[in-house]
Parts: C-alpha cells; structure tokens; sequence
C-alpha cells in the first residue's frame, strides 16, 4: 500500500515553467488548498494547468488562487466541479499578514510555482512572491539556458 501511495505523490509536480521565465522570484512559500472530491481526484491524474493563474487577497484575511484549471473528473457525475473556479489558499495568520504587507509594495504579485502532493497525500501549492523581469532579463535568462545546452552538449 505505501508503495503505491508512493508512486503516487512523485508522480504529481505540475510546474509553471512559464513563470520562471517571466517572473523574478522574492520568496517561497507552500500553502494548501481546498478542494472538493472530484478536484482530489483530477489531480491525482496530474489533470491541472497553473498557467495564467494569480493569487489575490479577499478582506486581507484571506488569499484565493484563481485561474487555476483543474479538469472536470471524467468518472464524476453532476456533481462534478467547476473546472476555473476560486479555491482558498490555506497558511498560518504570521505568513498571510506578511505576504499582504509585502503585496501592497508596487509592482509584486503572487503567483503559483507548483503544484504537488505531499509525503501524508495533501495536495499543495507553492506559491512565490515576484516582480515581473524587464525585456533585458528575459533575453539574459535566454543567454544563460544557451550557454548551459551548449556546456552539456560539449560534454558529450
């Protein structure tokens, strides 16, 4: 059984790739998620797309990730879910007090960097506090992933 449970949560790291490259990234953090059954289960499956997806604050008590596609689970009946819905993001008070204040700065976001399952099965997301890359960081960022295929490349 824990074999198979194993298997299981490695199999699960959805990344937003597209992020990386468009955001600088200040400070990491992994928060939770609510969820309903079928979205569980959609996961499981790897079925999600972080892609243009953001996190914002409701009443400053509260941070909500919306865009976030999930895909509708195919065994669900009419109670399956909405695949775009807003779903609450779970942290202590101490980091979403310091996560509001840092936000309000000009120009930071908060986005989500990963999706994955943990070692006890709990779906997390971990989330980054960023500030969008200029044009000349996107072409630097293009310049240094050339010069690291060409250093593999030489290698073999």
């Amino acid at each position: 059984m824990t074999k198979l449970k194993d298997k299981m949560n490695q199999s699960v790291n959805i990344q937003n790739r597209q992020a990386r490259f468009e955001y600088e990234f200040l400070e990491n953090y992994t928060a939770g998620i609510m969820l309903t059954g079928t979205e569980i289960k959609s996961i499981r499956q790897a079925k999600v797309q972080l892609q243009d997806s953001f996190c914002y604050f409701k009443d400053m008590k509260s941070l909500w990730v919306k865009n976030m596609h999930i895909a509708p689970y195919e065994n669900g009946t009419h109670y399956n879910h909405e695949p775009r819905r807003e779903r609450k993001l779970l942290l202590t008070k101490k980091e979403l007090r310091k996560l509001f204040h840092k936000h309000q700065e000009k120009g930071l976001t908060i986005i989500p960097v990963r999706l994955f399952i943990n070692e006890r099965g709990l779906a997390k997301l971990e989330i980054a506090l960023a500030r969008g890359k200029k044009l000349y960081d996107k072409r630097e960022t293009i310049k240094e992933r050339d010069v690291r295929r060409e250093m593999a490349r030489d290698e073999y």
